[in-house]
C-alpha cells in the first residue's frame, strides 16, 4: 500500500531493538517469498540447522529474567505464610507444605495470565508478547466451549459472564496466595471456578495447565492424603510423557530443539543432529541415541524416586531428574515451558526428597483415588491410544513431537479478514513485527515458522496435502495453525485441537469466507502403537473436502521439503 503522505518517513525503531532483532537469514527473505514451496522449505530448513529460529541471545536473557521474576514473586507470596518468611540463609521455608501449595497456585495464575508457556516471540507472539489475559478477560473474543451448545456457557463468543469467571478465578487464586495458610476451604472455590471455565472455554483449562496444577489442587482438598496424591500426579507426568516418546517423531524433536538452543553454538554439533547437511536433514544417529536415552532416563528416575525412601536411590533419582529437566530448559524449547520445568524440579525435591518417607501406597481417601485414576490414569490412556479424543496436554504427551497440527491457506489477502471481523488482542504476525522491525527483518523471522514445522516428522505429510488442498499454492498465503490460535484464541501451546474444525467454524461464522478463500489442513497425532497419521482437508465455506491417512514409514523416508517434479 502507498502511504497517504509519501514524504513522511515511518517511525524509526528504538536503538535498543537492534539487540533483540532476529539474526539475518542466509537468504534474502523478500526474494525467498517468491520461490516455489520446495525451494523455500529447503533453504529455510538448511538455515534452521545452522541457526535455529535466529533468536538473539538478548531475547533468551529476557526469558531468563522472566523466570527469575516468577520465582521472586512466589517467594513474596510465601512471606504471607504463618511463621517465618523466606530467608536466603535457610531453605526450610521452601519445603513447608504451604510453600509448595503456593508454588502450584502461583504457577496456575502465571500460566493463566499467559506469562509462562506460549509467551513471547518463540511462540509467534510479538505484540503483545502476552495475550491470554487480554483475550480471556475480553467479551466478544472467540472461545471453544468444552460442550458446544451448552446453555449459557456453550457458545463460541465470550460473554461478560465468561470474562467475569476468568477474572474471578485469577482474583481468587491471588487471594489464596496472600493467605497465611492454604486450606481446603480456600482451594475448593478455585476448583469450582476452574471447572466452570473449562465448560465455557477449554482453552483456559489448558492454559492453566489443568492436567497438572488442576490435579494438584484437588489433592490439596485432602489434608491427610495430599502428599501421596501429589506424588502420584508428578509420577504420572513423567511416566506418561516418557511413554508418549516411544514413537518415530521424538528424534526430530531433539534435532530441532538442539539446533535452536542458545548454548549449542557449535556448528559441528548442530550439523551432527542431521544425517548430512545440507542435503539430508532427517535426524541423525546421534539424535536417535539422545532421544532413546532421554526416554529411558525419564522412565528410570521416577522408579528411583518411588523406591528410594530418602536413601541413595532417592539421591540418584533426584540427580537424574535435575539433569533431565536442565537439558530441556537450557535448550529453551519453542513453547518456552521454563517456569513449568522449574516447578516440576522444585516439586520433586519437596515431594520425593523432603517427604521421601511418605509412600504413595499410603493414599487412603476413596474420593481422591477415584479422581486420580480417572484424571491421570484413564484420560491419558485414552489420549495416547485415541488422540483425537483428548488434548495432548491432558494426555501428558509433552515434547514427544507427536502433536496434532493444522495449516491455514488464505487466498490472496483473505487473512486480513481476521483483523477486520474477529475480536482479538493481536494482529496478524507481520503487523505485530512491523511495530519493531523493517519488512526484511520481519520476513526473515516469519520464514523460519514453516521450517520448524517441516523439520518435524509430521510436517512432511504436507508435501501431499497442500497440493491436494489448493490447485495453485502461489495464490494462497499459508499460516501455521499455532499462529492462528495465538491470535484468535489468545493462547497456543502445540495443541492442534485448539485450531481444528471448531475454530475454523467459529472463524467462518464471523468472516464468511467464500468457497476456496480459506482451506484448512488438519493432521491428527499418531495413536500409540499406530502406523499412520489421520488427516482432513476442509473448506471454510464448503466443509470437508478430503480425508485419509499417511503412513509413518512414508514420512520417515522424506526430506523436510517436497521434491520438485522432474528432479
Amino acid at each position: 500500500m502507498t502511504p497517504d503522505n509519501p514524504t513522511t518517513e515511518p517511525p524509526r525503531p528504538h536503538p535498543l531493538l537492534r539487540y533483540f532483532a532476529p539474526r539475518p537469514t542466509p537468504y534474502d527473505p523478500l526474494e525467498w517469498r517468491k520461490l516455489p514451496r520446495s525451494r523455500r522449505l529447503r533453504e529455510a530448513c538448511q538455515a534452521w540447522v545452522l541457526d535455529g529460529y535466529g533468536v538473539p541471545f538478548a531475547m533468551y536473557a529476557l526469558y531468563c529474567v522472566k523466570t527469575l521474576a516468577f520465582v521472586a514473586a512466589w517467594m513474596g507470596f510465601c512471606a504471607f505464610n504463618a511463621g517465618d518468611g523466606p530467608s536466603l540463609m535457610s531453605w526450610e521455608w521452601a519445603v513447608h507444605p504451604d510453600a509448595f501449595k503456593k508454588a502450584i497456585l502461583w504457577s496456575m495464575v502465571f500460566e493463566g495470565l499467559g506469562l509462562g508457556c506460549g509467551s513471547g516471540p518463540l511462540t509467534g507472539r510479538y505484540m503483545p508478547p502476552v495475550a491470554a489475559c487480554l483475550h480471556f478477560a475480553r467479551p466478544g473474543t472467540v472461545k471453544i466451549p468444552l460442550i458446544p451448545g451448552l446453555p449459557i456457557l456453550g457458545g463460541s463468543r465470550r460473554t461478560i459472564l465468561d470474562a467475569a469467571l476468568y477474572v474471578a478465578h485469577i482474583g481468587w487464586l491471588l487471594w489464596i496466595l496472600c493467605a497465611p495458610a492454604v486450606t481446603p476451604s480456600l482451594v475448593a472455590p478455585s476448583i469450582a471456578l476452574l471447572a466452570a471455565l473449562a465448560l465455557a472455554d477449554k482453552t483456559v483449562l489448558l492454559a492453566c495447565r489443568g492436567e497438572h496444577y488442576g490435579a494438584m489442587l484437588v489433592c490439596f482438598l485432602f489434608v491427610e492424603d495430599w502428599i501421596p496424591g501429589a506424588k502420584i500426579v508428578a509420577l504420572a507426568i513423567w511416566i506418561w510423557a516418557a511413554v508418549s516418546k516411544l514413537n518415530a517423531h521424538f528424534p526430530s524433536v531433539i534435532g530441532v530443539m538442539t539446533c535452536n538452543s542458545p548454548w549449542a553454538r557449535s556448528e559441528r554439533l548442530r550439523r551432527a543432529m542431521v544425517r548430512s547437511h545440507p542435503d539430508d536433514l532427517r535426524p541423525s544417529r546421534l539424535a536417535h541415541v539422545i532421544a532413546r536415552g532421554g526416554t529411558l532416563l525419564e522412565l528410570v528416575f521416577p522408579v528411583f524416586l518411588v523406591l528410594g525412601e530418602g536413601g541413595s536411590l532417592t539421591i540418584a533419582g533426584l540427580v537424574l531428574m535435575v539433569l533431565f529437566h536442565v537439558y530441556i530448559t537450557s535448550n529453551v524449547p519453542m513453547a518456552v515451558p521454563l517456569e513449568w520445568n522449574v516447578v516440576v524440579v522444585y516439586g520433586a525435591f519437596v515431594l520425593f526428597g523432603h517427604h521421601a518417607a511418605v509412600p504413595v501406597s499410603s493414599l487412603q481417601s476413596p474420593g481422591l483415588i477415584v479422581f486420580l485414576v480417572a484424571a491421570i490414569g484413564l484420560v491419558p490412556l485414552v489420549g495416547n491410544f485415541f488422540p483425537s479424543r483428548v488434548s495432548f496436554l491432558l494426555s501428558m504427551r509433552y515434547y514427544a513431537g507427536n502433536w496434532p497440527f493444522s495449516v491455514w491457506l488464505f487466498r490472496g489477502e483473505g487473512a486480513e479478514k481476521l483483523d477486520e471481523c474477529v475480536e482479538k488482542a493481536a494482529e496478524l504476525p507481520h503487523k505485530q513485527l512491523a511495530h519493531y522491525f523493517d519488512e526484511r527483518t520481519s520476513a526473515g523471522a516469519l520464514s523460519k515458522v514453516p521450517a520448524f514445522r517441516a523439520m518435524h516428522l509430521h510436517g512432511r505429510a504436507l508435501h501431499d496435502l497442500i497440493p491436494l488442498a489448493v490447485d495453485d499454492e502461489s495464490k494462497y498465503t499459508t499460516y501455521d495453525g499455532e499462529i492462528i490460535a495465538g491470535m484468535v484464541l489468545g493462547y497456543n501451546f502445540g495443541d492442534g485441537h485448539l485450531h481444528g474444525r471448531r475454530l475454523l467454524e467459529a472463524i467462518q461464522e464471523r468472516c464468511s469466507f467464500a468457497p476456496g478463500e480459506l482451506r484448512h489442513v488438519y493432521i491428527e497425532s499418531q495413536p500409540l502403537g499406530g502406523s499412520a497419521l489421520r488427516w482432513q482437508i476442509r473448506d471454510a465455506a464448503e466443509g470437508l473436502l478430503h480425508e485419509g491417512e499417511t503412513s509413518i514409514e512414508t514420512l520417515k523416508g522424506r526430506q523436510p521439503w517436497p521434491e520438485l517434479k522432474g528432479s
